[in-house]
């Protein structure tokens, strides 16, 4: 049997990237998978890939009536939720000296705000043997110039797995942080440039760039039974950057 054989997963961010990648990993997996972003189109060409094992809701984290119609759509056509992969972010290359209030709120309104009512408007679906993964980062535990508002708000997502870990003690809702590092996906390189993907891959031990795949792997294990024991971890994706 699958590892996610009949289970039903929530990706936000699900249009592209980490989380397409996700959501193709959980699929092949067994389950079947709702995809939630707020680019119409990405979604549309996201589900050509996917399959009749998708479904696309369309809407933004940091809208809580968005969220609301992500999980009524989720409650009235599955009834119940066992994975939520809380993965969409954003980030921007901005150094200190040039910091905004609108960038501050973006930022944080995304990552931080958007993930904490992901899960707990998720949560009345959800049951003892659900999983809960929240996507950090390797800059959450480094310093990272120009990149210190985004890096704040991973290390926020540290916490609130630590903290949601005690929160859900005796509910066997598990949680716990997928941390990627330097990965080629478009977001990445529309914000650091391909130059600049291709310095920080060769600055990891591994000497390369993740590839999305390799990150939808490790979450396959967070959300599966294989790791039944594990909450309030923090798993790294990183080729070894925030670890040495």
């Amino acid at each position: 049997m699958k590892r996610l054989e009949g289970k039903t997963a929530v990706v936000t961010g699900g249009g592209s990237g980490i989380g397409l990648a996700t959501a193709k990993r959980f699929i092949e997996e067994g389950a079947f998978v709702y995809i939630f972003g707020r680019r119409q189109g990405a979604l549309d060409a996201a589900l050509a890939q996917l399959g009749p094992n998708a479904r696309a809701v369309s809407g933004s984290v940091s809208d809580l009536a968005d969220l609301d119609r992500l999980f009524e759509t989720v409650k009235a056509e599955r009834g119940h939720l066992d994975i939520l992969f809380a993965n969409a972010g954003t980030g921007e290359l901005v150094p200190l000296s040039e910091i905004t209030p609108e960038h501050y709120e973006q930022t944080f309104s995304t990552n931080v705000k958007g993930t904490l009512f992901t899960v707990q408007k998720a949560l009345p679906l959800m049951s003892a043997g659900a999983t809960i993964i929240l996507t950090g980062s390797s800059t959450g535990v480094m310093g990272t110039p120009s990149f210190s508002v985004y890096s704040a708000t991973k290390a926020a997502i540290r916490n609130f797995a630590r903290s949601w870990a005690l929160d859900l003690r005796g509910t066997g809702i598990r949680v716990n942080v997928l941390s990627p590092g330097p990965t080629r996906t478009e977001l990445a390189v529309e914000v650091v440039g391909e130059a600049g993907m291709d310095e920080m891959g060769a600055g990891t031990p591994l000497g390369r760039l993740g590839d999305p795949a390799e990150t939808a792997a490790a979450a396959a294990f967070l959300a599966s039974g294989d790791s039944s024991f594990m909450t309030g971890s923090e798993v790294f994706v990183d080729g070894g950057i925030a670890q040495i």
